[in-house]
Parts: structure tokens; C-alpha cells; sequence
């Protein structure tokens, strides 16, 4: 089972992760997501293990523990490629017209699982928050 962890302290090492999922079973990979081009850490990571059960022991134990002074999150990961082919539903760009959730205005500036200039993610309407008409773009006041 995959398993992510998120709000993992910056200074953790690869090797200091798996001996926290080590206590509950054989890890087969770990891996802390790092910034490609400073190299740190960006405070989330996987890993793997081969018993599902072991996994969701791992889970319900480490979820909301306390390493190196903040709380992380441990869940099962879920498959990119499940959610709707390569690069999955999540992934998605919005463009500039529609978004994710979004009424008519665009999703959250743009990019991955964003909609674009036209509004807020989740946001209602034609324009949500202060950017974008029902087309995208800026609003203009017209006074």
C-alpha cells in the first residue's frame, strides 16, 4: 500500500521516515518530495509497504503523531492514474473560462487542478473573487 505523509518537518531525511514506518512493518520505499531546484524538502512524502495490513496499522498509529515538533498526516495515497487516465482527474487544467467547481469565472490562478484568471477555486457566479468577468480576465469597473 502507498502511503502519504504530509506536514513532515523540513529537516527530516528519507532514512529517519522509514524507521518511523519500520515499527509497524517491512517498507519497501520511501520517499520525501523535495524542491527541484533548491533540493529541500517541500514537507510531504510516500511511502510504500507491501502488507496492507501492516500499512493501515501504520496509518491509524502515526496519523496526528508528533515528529520532530509538528503534527503530520498520514493517509492511504491514492492512484493519480485511477482518478481518469495519465495525469488523472485531479490534474486537469481549468483554462480560462471554466475551473474546478467553479461557477463561470476560472479556478485558482492558473496551472495543475486550477482554473485560470477567472475567479476563485470553488467559487460561484461568472467571476468569483475580486479577479475575472464571465469571461476571464480582469474586471473593469465601468463607471
Amino acid at each position: 500500500m502507498n502511503i502519504f505523509i504530509g506536514s513532515l518537518p523540513f529537516s527530516l531525511s528519507e532514512g529517519d521516515l522509514k524507521s518511523y514506518f519500520e515499527e509497524y512493518g517491512e517498507v519497501s520505499t520511501v520517499k520525501i518530495i523535495t524542491d527541484k531546484f533548491t533540493g529541500r524538502s517541500k514537507g510531504y512524502g510516500f511511502v510504500e509497504m507491501p502488507s496492507d495490513d501492516e500499512a493501515q496499522k501504520a496509518i491509524d498509529e502515526l496519523n496526528g503523531a508528533e515528529v520532530g515538533g509538528r503534527t503530520i498526516v498520514v493517509n492511504k495515497s491514492e492512484d493519480r492514474r485511477a482518478a481518469g487516465g495519465p495525469g488523472g482527474a485531479t490534474r486537469k487544467p481549468g483554462g480560462f473560462g471554466g475551473g474546478n467547481r467553479s461557477g463561470g469565472g476560472g479556478g485558482d490562478r492558473g496551472g495543475y487542478n486550477k482554473g485560470g484568471f477567472g475567479g476563485g477555486n470553488r467559487s460561484g457566479g461568472s467571476g468569483g473573487n475580486s479577479r475575472g468577468g464571465d469571461r476571464g480576465g480582469y474586471r473593469r469597473s465601468e463607471d
